[in-house]
C-alpha cells in the first residue's frame, strides 16, 4: 500500500479526482468529514446511548457521545503525531501532493468520531440481543430465505458493520449517505472483512467484520481506490488501512483509562487500590508536588488519566512508526497496543475494569433488561418485516409500518434487506426510547 493513495479525498460519485493541493486551507476535505458526522442524526443519538453503566442517572458515567468526543480527540493528536514523523519520513508527500501532518489527524479525529455510530442501545449486550433473535429466537424461522452470508450478518450483528452502513447507505435525496472521503471510511473500518468464514485467523483483521453483504460492492469501491492489499481470493477480506491501526489505539487507549476513571467515580472501583495501577503506568512522569495538592478524588483522578493518555499517546505513535513499513505490507496483524512495553500495565487496569464494573450488578442487571427490550421490540418488527416480504401483512403489522420512520424502507423483492432495515431502525433508537417503544408495544401507554 502506498500513502499517496491512502490518503485519497475521493467520496462517493465523484467523476474528478480530487487533489490535495486544490483543497480550501480554510475547511479541507477531511475536516468535511468531521462536521457531516457531528452533525448527522445518528451521531446525536449516542448522547442517550449506553458506553459502561446503562442508564446511569450520575453525571460522571459517559455515554456512547462523550466517550466517542474523546476517542476523537485523543486520535487527533495521535494522527497528527504521526503525521509530522511521516512527512519527515516521506517527505514527497508534502512537498509533491501538499498533504500536511493535520491531515493525518482530521482523518483519524472523523473516523474515530464514528467509531461507535452503528452500535445498538444498551452497549454490546444490544448486538447479542439482535443476533441472539435471529440464531436462537424466533429469528431463526428465516433461515431458509437467506444465503449463509446474510444469515451470518444477522446472528452475529456487528456495530462496526452497522455503521459502515449508516456512513454509506444511500436513500432518496442522500445518495451515498454521508458522502466522506474514502481514506476516512477506510481508517473508520477497523475489520476490513465480510461475515464468512468467521474468525478464520488469528489476525486482527478477523477478531470481527466490518461490513454487511449489503455493503460489500460499496466497501469493494473504497478499498479499490485506497488501494487495500487483498487478503482472499474466495471471499473479501483485506488489509487493514495503515490509520485503522490509530483509531482502534485511541479507541483501546479511552477504554482502558476512563471506563476505569467511571469505575472509580462510582464507587465500583476503591480509589486507593486504583490510583495505584495509575501511577504504576505514568509513576516517573508524576510530579509529585503538584499530585500532592490535589485534595479530592475527581482530581487526582483527572491528573493521572490525562498522563496515563499522554503516555499511551506517545507510545502509540511510537509502535506505528516502527512498524510502519510492515503495516503497508500487510504485515502487521495486532493491535498497537498488544505489543506495547506498558501491555502489563494495561492488562491489570482492564482486569479490574472487567471484575468490578463490566461484571458489576448494576450493569448486568440492566444488560439484562435491555435484552430482554430488543429481544421483544424484533418479535414484532422482524415478523412485520417478513409478512411485508411475504404479502401477507396483518393489520398490525400495517400499524407497526406506520410508526416507522420514512427513511425505512421495506420491499417484497428481499427479506434479507427488509430485516436488515428493522435491525438498523432498531439499533439507532436511544436507550430511553428503546424502552419507551417497548412498553407502548405492551399496551403500557
Amino acid at each position: 500500500m502506498n500513502w499517496e493513495q491512502l490518503l485519497s479525498l475521493k467520496r462517493f460519485g465523484d467523476t474528478n479526482k480530487r487533489l490535495r493541493k486544490e483543497q480550501d486551507e480554510t475547511r479541507l476535505g477531511f475536516e468535511v468529514d468531521y462536521d457531516r458526522i457531528i452533525f448527522s442524526s445518528e451521531f446525536r443519538g449516542l448522547q442517550d446511548k449506553t458506553q459502561v453503566v446503562p442508564l446511569s442517572k450520575t453525571d460522571f458515567v459517559h455515554t456512547r457521545l462523550t466517550h466517542s468526543l474523546e476517542v476523537s480527540v485523543v486520535g487527533r493528536s495521535l494522527g497528527r503525531k504521526v503525521g509530522q514523523l511521516l512527512l519527515k519520513k516521506h517527505p514527497h508527500l508534502e512537498n509533491v501532493h501538499g498533504y500536511q501532518m493535520n491531515d493525518f489527524g482530521a482523518i483519524v479525529a472523523a473516523a474515530a468520531l464514528a467509531h461507535d455510530i452503528g452500535n445498538p442501545p444498551f452497549g454490546h449486550s444490544g448486538e447479542k440481543a439482535i443476533g441472539a433473535y435471529f440464531k436462537t429466537g424466533n429469528g431463526r424461522d428465516f433461515k431458509k430465505y437467506l444465503t449463509d452470508k446474510e444469515y451470518q450478518d444477522l446472528c452475529d450483528f456487528e456495530g462496526n458493520a452497522n455503521g459502515f452502513k449508516i456512513l454509506t447507505e444511500s436513500r432518496e435525496g442522500r445518495e451515498g449517505g454521508l458522502r466522506l472521503s474514502y481514506a476516512t471510511l477506510g481508517a473508520f473500518t477497523k475489520y476490513p472483512k465480510e461475515s464468512l468464514p468467521k474468525k478464520p485467523t488469528k489476525h486482527i483483521v478477523d477478531k470481527k467484520y466490518g461490513f454487511f453483504q449489503s455493503e460489500k460492492q460499496m466497501f469493494q469501491d473504497v478499498a479499490e481506490e485506497l488501494g487495500l492489499i487483498k487478503r482472499h481470493n474466495d471471499y473479501h477480506s483485506y488489509q487493514r488501512h495503515p490509520l485503522a491501526f490509530l483509531v482502534e489505539a485511541a479507541d483501546d487507549i479511552c477504554y482502558t483509562i476512563i471506563d476505569f476513571e467511571d469505575g472509580i467515580n462510582l464507587g465500583l472501583i476503591q480509589e486507593e487500590y486504583a490510583l495505584e495501577y495509575l501511577i504504576n503506568l505514568v509513576r516517573d512522569n508524576i510530579k509529585t508536588e503538584n499530585y500532592n495538592a490535589l485534595r479530592t478524588t475527581e482530581d487526582r483522578i483527572s491528573y493521572l488519566r490525562a498522563l496515563a493518555i499522554g503516555r499511551l499517546i506517545n507510545e502509540a505513535a511510537s509502535l506505528f512508526m516502527k512498524h510502519e513499513e510492515d503495516i503497508l505490507a500487510g504485515k502487521f496483524d495486532t493491535a498497537l497496543l498488544d505489543v506495547s512495553q506498558y501491555k502489563a500495565q494495561i492488562k491489570d487496569i482492564i482486569n479490574i475494569s472487567v471484575k468490578n464494573v463490566y461484571q458489576s450488578k448494576e450493569v448486568i442487571n440492566k444488560e439484562i433488561a435491555g435484552y430482554e427490550i430488543l429481544n421483544q421490540l424484533l418479535k414484532s418488527f422482524g415478523k412485520m418485516a417478513y409478512n411485508y416480504f411475504d404479502g401477507n401483512m396483518t393489520n398490525y403489522d400495517k400499524l407497526l409500518v406506520n410508526i416507522l420512520p420514512e427513511t425505512v424502507k421495506l420491499g417484497n423483492d428481499s427479506l434479507y434487506n427488509n430485516l436488515l432495515a428493522v435491525c438498523l431502525y432498531v439499533s439507532k433508537l436511544s436507550d430511553t426510547n428503546a424502552m419507551l417503544l417497548h412498553k407502548k408495544l405492551k399496551g403500557q401507554i
